[in-house]
């Protein structure tokens, strides 16, 4: 790829010492006929309407690679509300920093103002600037020019602009030298970069394998230290960044990257892919899953998260089942499926949709096992028949121990009414789900009441011996059961904020029951968020509990 002047001398922070780098239409491969006719049209629009306009991104980088972008982004120096009066179409969104959408049909062009603030942390000449003491940026509405809007982007790649003016491609961080380079370079300091929004982290990962780039020492390096900071993360947003690292074509690349980053382990902390302690074929399962993804993309082919997540979450979903007294009752695996969906979501938030359809597939496997021909016809009518049969040719590939389980499956979808009988009669279970199948398959599995959520920690400990005594406390409440009580017998500085617990109990200052022990125990104690238990006591407490014999004076402020 050529240029019409000499390379860029770029200092440490990333500023440019010379002019802008102008690649003139004849020296690059950009033409109007390869853009979207809904961003040529937003483009001239806005250039109709006395406004800069330039496509920018990674539509500009792709065209520059040979490749067809899968959407398109356009940069002005129109504000939102500007932007809105000159397309009817347009619709304003986001918080953190104000972006136009304008819909042509199906497709939706993102159009942004050229961003100010040169990068920086705390600015107080910025008001509209909010950012958080470890650098995160909140919330980000600083308009400025074209210079520091490409300062202001992420990787150098990705700050080009191409100009609907002169059809020139411009360059003001040096993209087009990292573009010949194949390497990937974070614009500026690359620590506060990362801070400023860690989820630049994944999307270095990303396109480093998309793109098939390296990344530069000085944007890698910092990675391992603040690998952390992902989880502050919002769940939903690592998500998105989740179906863009393994939707999109070049999943098992990503995977392989999150790895050598040591990003996955913050994105799955439950999943052990190591040999020594994770289960046998963990991580090769979910390379499978991710090798499958790929080609179903590349063949146009629809993919689905929850076949995905099955793979991702099958090595806890098999911990989880190992933990389980009585994993062949009914609603046993969906019980080992919640805890490993409830781990997991405070990560990453896989939504309902697609975690009852990974639940689904994780349950019909042990059923494949099936010796039984009848049931193997109803099985072949479910819903999920097809994607657990595809999950059951993943680990068939990985272990060679289901081979005969798979192949039976797969003759059995297209061979003859007489032949399906034999397939189905003294069949081999295989190893791996033989536990969880029935020990006769010609009976149907017991019945059981369902498992109450457990209490977290020691509480669980105090609810069997509640249970010991002959307590049974009612399942229904929404945080499970609280035993004996908790804020008596861990009282003092502890604070808990979980799930299925809270100490101090929200509602403490309701609780003549605690209040008043606590009170003979311990009447200047502090309870954190709530104050001294003597400033909590109300007369009418003591008309409310019932006091053993010698169970000690009532609280001096009751008399």
């Amino acid at each position: 790829m050529a240029t019409d002047s000499k390379a860029l001398n770029l200092n440490a922070s990333g500023s440019e010492e010379h002019l802008p780098l102008t690649l003139h239409r004849a020296a690059h491969s950009i033409s109007r006929k390869h853009i979207s006719s809904a961003a040529v049209r937003v483009l001239y629009g806005l250039r109709e309407a006395g406004y800069q306009a330039h496509l920018v991104g990674g539509a500009v980088r792709d065209l520059l690679l040979g490749g067809e972008p899968k959407d398109y982004d356009v940069a002005t120096d129109a504000h939102p509300e500007q932007i809105r009066k000159v397309f009817r179409t347009c619709r304003l969104i986001g918080r953190r920093f104000v972006i136009a959408h304008v819909r042509f049909g199906n497709e939706i062009i993102e159009v942004t103002t050229f961003r100010g603030g040169g990068g920086m942390g705390v600015d107080d000449e910025h008001p509209d600037r909010e950012v958080e003491a470890e650098g995160l940026i909140l919330r980000d509405n600083v308009f400025g020019s074209i210079e520091e809007d490409a300062r202001r982007r992420d990787f150098t790649v990705n700050a080009l602009y191409y100009s609907i003016d002169d059809f020139a491609v411009r360059d003001y961080v040096g993209g087009l030298a990292d573009l010949e380079e194949r390497q990937l370079r974070l614009i500026g300091d690359p620590e506060q970069r990362y801070r400023e929004d860690p989820v630049r982290m994944l999307r270095a990962a990303r396109l480093a394998a998309k793109l098939d780039f390296k990344l530069a020492r000085s944007t890698e390096e910092p990675i391992g230290r603040l690998a952390n900071l992902l989880d502050g993360i919002p769940p939903a947003r690592l998500f998105d960044d989740l179906l863009k690292l393994f939707l999109y074509g070049y999943a098992e690349k990503s995977y392989e990257q999150l790895l050598r980053l040591r990003l996955f382990e913050h994105l799955f902390p439950s999943v052990s892919i190591d040999s020594d302690t994770g289960q046998p074929y963990a991580g090769a399962l979910i390379r499978a899953a991710l090798r499958s993804t790929d080609a179903r993309v590349a063949e146009g082919k629809a993919v689905t998260p929850a076949f995905l997540f099955a793979a991702l979450l099958w090595e806890p979903f098999q911990m989880a089942c190992a933990g389980i007294d009585d994993i062949h009752a009914e609603g046993a695996l969906g019980d080992a499926a919640e805890m490993v969906f409830r781990d997991a979501i405070e990560r990453v938030a896989l939504p309902k949709r697609f975690s009852i359809v990974t639940r689904e597939i994780w349950e019909l496997q042990p059923r494949l096992a099936t010796n039984s021909p009848s049931r193997a016809r109803r099985l072949m009518r479910h819903p999920r028949f097809r994607a657990a049969f595809d999950f059951l040719l993943l680990r068939a590939a990985v272990d060679p121990d289901l081979a005969a389980q798979a192949q039976r499956w797969e003759r059995a979808q297209t061979c003859a009414e007489n032949e399906f009988d034999a397939l189905f009669k003294n069949a081999p279970v295989g190893p791996v789900m033989a536990a969880m199948a029935p020990a006769d398959d010609s009976m149907p599995a017991k019945k059981r009441r369902r498992r109450r959520r457990r209490a977290p920690g020691g509480a669980g400990a105090l609810l069997a011996i509640e249970q010991k005594q002959g307590r049974d406390r009612s399942s229904g409440r929404r945080n499970g059961p609280r035993t004996l009580d908790l804020d008596l017998l861990c009282y003092g500085s502890m604070v808990l904020d979980e799930p299925g617990l809270q100490l101090p109990h929200p509602r403490i200052f309701e609780r003549a029951f605690v209040l008043l022990p606590l009170s003979d125990l311990a009447p200047d104690l502090l309870i954190p968020g709530q104050g001294v238990v003597s400033s909590l006591l109300r007369p009418e407490f003591a008309s409310l509990c019932w006091r053993l014999p010698n169970s000690g004076a009532i609280a001096p402020s009751l008399k």
